[in-house]
């Protein structure tokens, strides 16, 4: 035991550095990060998140660093995804007691959810006439995606600029904060939404024949790697960066959006701040940790370098916390990137009903139907134990409860 942190014996590999204390840690994630890091690419350790819980091929709340190769089902398929916050001039008195007009008009100005099966031209999730700011900013991000789209066509069949500025499923969402000092915070998370999966879809299979073809023994077919030089390495590389970049500005687009909205249903002005926080916490970035360059791959994990900010979330009933990095070198500067799950959401809407639901999330302004069972609270680990877990890695500099909550 180092520090914060245990340390997982690997015998033949690197070690599992897991800043797990106090939080649970289920087995099936521990032989998952034994696979990752019996990887020859990994480089000194893999840095375990508190939140951590089981993914597919890779675990979530897990930080990879790689030499000269990554791992596209590492980054997954919501490449980019992460969270922005912005303080406002508000305060909590000034807010209406009753908050559900501002819920429907965040409803009204961020597209969110899907409407049945794979979406469509109706689905409520996108964009059918494309708002002024989307067209703008779209264009600033057309020219590369064409590149992209040259050398790799299927992946223009897919949802961008009509998800720009949209929320998407599951556990996005957009929020009414209130700081200890009752300040008013708007909060939401988001990533790269279809285009974003499309492109993780398509080189995890360019990935998985690369592997075949080279006759390349892996633990798990999903730790498939794209080795530098290799045919689709840079294209992989030039796609995931691109896609942070929309994830970034999608996540701003709904800002704006969010903003005025709040303005419409204000009774008396208010300014809020330049984004105070927009991070990522699904991605890669090239990095130099323990005397190497290599690709850190952030899997459900935030970067928290030294005074560097960042966003940790709770569930939609529990609070949030925005952290200044304490750059922890044996975490490769990073920290858990929310809560983690405890229980699947299929599991979820079996042990809980709407009644839960409703009990869970008392004095939250949100929707409270069986649609959202999965994203209960009981669902995710105590937030307040993953916090301390991390102590040596973050130093908490607001605590957010929020009032509205939006769900995808």
């Amino acid at each position: 035991m180092c520090g914060n942190y245990n340390t997982i014996e690997n015998k033949g590999h690197v070690p599992i550095k897991a800043w797990t204390k106090g939080v649970p840690f289920e087995q099936e994630a521990k032989q998952q990060l034994h696979n990752i890091a019996s990887m020859p690419i990994v480089h000194s350790h893999i840095a375990v998140m508190p939140d951590v819980h089981l993914g597919k091929g890779a675990t979530i709340g897990s930080v990879i660093p790689s030499v000269d190769a990554v791992i596209p089902a590492a980054v997954g398929v919501d490449i980019g995804c992460g969270m922005v916050a912005t303080k406002t001039t508000l305060s909590a008195s000034q807010l209406p007691d009753n908050l559900s007009a501002i819920r429907h008009a965040f409803e009204a100005a961020v597209p969110h959810g899907r409407t049945g099966g794979r979406g469509g031209r109706r689905d409520r999730g996108a964009w059918h006439n494309i708002p002024e700011i989307v067209a703008h900013e779209w264009k600033k991000l057309e020219q590369r995606f064409e590149l992209i789209c040259q050398k790799h066509p299927a992946i223009r069949k897919s949802n961008h600029v009509n998800h720009l500025g949209t929320m998407g499923t599951g556990n996005h969402f957009l929020e009414l904060c209130l700081d200890e000092n009752d300040a008013v915070w708007i909060m939401l998370h988001s990533g790269s939404r279809g285009v974003g999966n499309r492109i993780g879809t398509y080189f995890i299979e360019l990935a998985k024949k690369e592997m075949e073809r080279h006759q390349r023994n892996l633990p798990d077919k999903d730790l498939a790697y794209l080795e530098e030089g290799s045919e689709y390495f840079d294209d992989y590389v030039e796609a995931v960066e691109w896609a942070q970049d929309f994830a970034a500005k999608n996540r701003e687009i709904m800002m704006m959006n969010a903003i005025a909205a709040l303005r419409k249903e204000m009774p008396v002005p208010f300014e809020a701040a330049e984004l105070a926080v927009n991070c990522h916490h699904n991605y890669i970035s090239r990095e130099r940790h323990f005397g190497r360059d290599c690709y850190v791959t952030r899997k459900g994990a935030v970067r928290a370098e030294k005074g560097e900010m960042g966003i940790i979330p709770g569930s939609m009933g529990a609070c949030s916390f925005i952290v200044r990095g304490l750059g922890n070198p044996e975490s490769f500067n990073s920290c858990s990137h929310g809560a983690g799950r405890v229980m699947s959401r299929t599991k979820a809407k079996k042990v809980y009903n709407i009644d839960d639901q409703i009990a869970a999330t008392q004095g939250v302004e949100c929707r409270k139907d069986a649609a959202v069972i999965d994203e209960i609270p009981h669902a995710y680990k105590d937030i307040d134990k993953v916090m301390a877990a991390q102590s040596d890695l973050v130093e908490v500099v607001y605590t957010l409860k929020q009032v509205v909550c939006v769900k995808g």
